[in-house]
């Protein structure tokens, strides 16, 4: 292991409280390899991620924070496109300095209660007059803040892509780009690089498609039938404070 790769709510931090022994864990781990942490968040920017973060206890800078967010800002930015922004109001003001037209692209990310049948609708109407769907997530539910489970974007992007008769293409997590994208932003290869999570599909069976070694932790959304999918971790350990065994 050369570097390493972490997803960050239900591994680093449950609600608003770190997971135990993961502020020390990390510390030690940034001593001996490079980190790059990951998120499919689309409720947050990069920087309200790190101040969150950093309030917890967390040594972790701006440049070790990779989101959803981020990687699809930089396609509309190659493609010096616009787009239909499904998601939070103040994840939607992160794309206010791209131009508005041409609208080429509809984005989905967890917009919470912007979820409307109208939203809905015009995003499928801009699909109709072909565009194409982005999902920055395709995540199916998350651990909410008052530790149950709650509906991520995945049903929501699902929905558009059954109207539309449309395939998402997946911008963060699964996407094995997204993970190349991080190794490459540590100059380490796939192959030397161990991903950590709490997803048995968008963490485990993402990192391991992209030629990644991947450890599952029992924190977060875990849950004991992730083990039934037939997808199988490198490692599985109880928390992110059991990483630095690796070392």
């Amino acid at each position: 292991m050369k570097a390493l790769l972490c997803d960050i709510g239900g591994v680093l931090y449950v609600g608003d409280t770190p997971i135990e022994g993961a502020v020390e864990a990390i510390a030690r781990l940034k001593e001996h390899v490079p980190v790059r942490f990951l998120t499919n968040t689309t409720q947050k920017t990069g920087a309200q991620v790190v101040g969150k973060l950093q309030a917890m206890g967390f040594d972790i800078g701006p440049d070790e924070v990779i989101t959803a967010l981020d990687v699809t800002k930089m396609l509309l930015e190659r493609e010096k496109s616009g787009a239909l922004f499904l998601l939070t109001d103040d994840a939607a003001s992160f794309f206010d300095d791209l131009p508005k037209e041409p609208c080429r692209y509809v984005v989905v990310g967890d917009a919470q209660k912007n979820f409307s049948y109208e939203n809905l609708n015009r995003a499928f109407r801009v699909l109709l007059q072909g565009g194409e769907l982005l999902a920055a997530a395709k995540n199916r539910y998350f651990k909410d803040e008052d530790g149950e489970l709650s509906m991520d974007a995945g049903g929501f992007v699902a929905a558009l892509e059954y109207a539309s008769n449309k395939e998402a293409r997946i911008v963060g997590k699964p996407s094995p780009e997204f993970y190349r994208l991080a190794c490459a932003s540590m100059g380490i290869s796939p192959e030397e690089t161990v991903m950590v999570g709490d997803d048995i599909e968008g963490d485990i069976l993402g990192a391991q498609e992209a030629g990644i070694k991947a450890v599952l932790v029992r924190t977060g959304k875990f849950t004991p039938d992730d083990l039934k999918w037939g997808i199988e971790p490198d490692i599985v350990l109880d928390s992110i404070a059991e990483i630095n065994t690796l070392l």
